[in-house]
């Protein structure tokens, strides 16, 4: 596995992404190239247009040409690698695929994108398989096209990189510092046994608790942890730490503390403060938590904040980590 794919998936439909235009979709719709999770497969399940696949499948080409489609980031960035996966396509797989992609500010129609650029040259791909293409271009990016040639069916496309927001809609305003959308990522973390901690900084709420961060379960007397690198220096307002979903496996308690670390790192440079550094400061103290709740704490702390670490006692899952405040020099 590629150190990219441990970054957010920028175009993951839960994350906002919506596959905007397609050129063919006979046999499979194209919006499942972005859904959450693996592909899944019924074998001998036949609907009106063949074998149903969790995939998005185009019709036998009989002339010149190859199809395509178009997905619109949810959260716009620096492309640092793609997958396509061909999960269940076996007889039925493009022999090649290629990706390209572009910048568009506003809220463009489909036809309206131009100034594409190839991310990944057209690449051979095999039947039933993963396919991971690391990306060296350092532009920021709100769309990609994915290519394929001539025809065939692939199940996922999976877009993983770091977020770049539009600073216009961060400056001067109150956000959410912690929000992957705006840059927020986690540079560390104690345990990600059952899923990923950056979960927690997704948009939107968790449906079900595969959509929190959620630990093993300690037997050492520890506690589990992990630290968030923010959209950038600032001074936090609130602290929300909802634990829906986890009626049985909430943390009994959390504290938060922070740091003022000067240089914020990119979520895939491998820099981030020692969780033991003597400069954290207490930001929220050791609070009590409730199963399936949004606990709000107005913490009315004015020091500079790069990093934040969130100490959950003594395991368990959390659904979401907010951090509303204004981002400062």
């Amino acid at each position: 596995m590629n150190a990219f794919t441990r970054l957010p998936d920028l175009a993951l439909r839960t994350y906002g992404g919506s596959v905007v235009a397609a050129n063919d979709e006979s046999f499979a719709e194209r919006e499942a190239l972005i859904r959450p999770g693996p592909a899944e497969f019924r074998p001998h399940t036949f609907g009106a247009k063949g074998q149903v696949y969790d995939g998005w499948e185009t019709r036998r080409r009989r002339e010149a040409g190859h199809d395509w489609a178009i997905v619109r980031l949810g959260m716009p960035g620096v492309v640092r690698g793609v997958v396509v996966d061909t999960a269940w396509f076996r007889g039925n797989y493009p022999p090649y695929a290629s990706v390209e992609a572009c910048a568009a500010g506003g809220h463009p129609a489909p036809e309206e994108l131009d100034g594409w650029v190839e991310i990944v040259p057209k690449s051979p791909l095999g039947g039933d398989a993963t396919h991971e293409f690391a990306v060296t271009d350092p532009r920021r990016f709100t769309h990609v096209r994915l290519n394929i040639f001539p025809d065939g069916g692939v199940a996922r496309l999976r877009v993983h990189g770091r977020v770049v927001p539009d600073p216009a809609f961060l400056h001067g305003l109150t956000v959410d510092l912690a929000a992957l959308e705006n840059g927020g990522f986690v540079t560390a973390c104690s345990d990600e046994f059952y899923s990923s901690p950056n979960n927690v900084l997704a948009p939107g709420l968790a449906r079900n608790q595969a959509e929190g961060w959620e630990t093993a379960r300690r037997r050492d007397g520890g506690n589990d942890w992990l630290v968030v690198a923010l959209a950038g220096p600032g001074r936090i307002a609130v602290a929300e730490i909802d634990t829906a979903n986890l009626k049985f496996n909430a943390p009994g308690w959390a504290s938060l503390t922070g740091i003022d670390a000067g240089r914020v790192p990119q979520p895939d440079d491998g820099q981030a403060p020692s969780p033991d550094d003597d400069a954290w400061f207490p930001l929220l103290p050791k609070t009590r938590l409730q199963p399936d709740t949004r606990h709000r704490f107005r913490l009315d702390d004015d020091r500079r904040v790069t990093h934040v670490r969130l100490d959950i006692f003594p395991d368990g899952g959390l659904a979401r980590l907010r951090l509303p405040g204004t981002l400062i020099a």
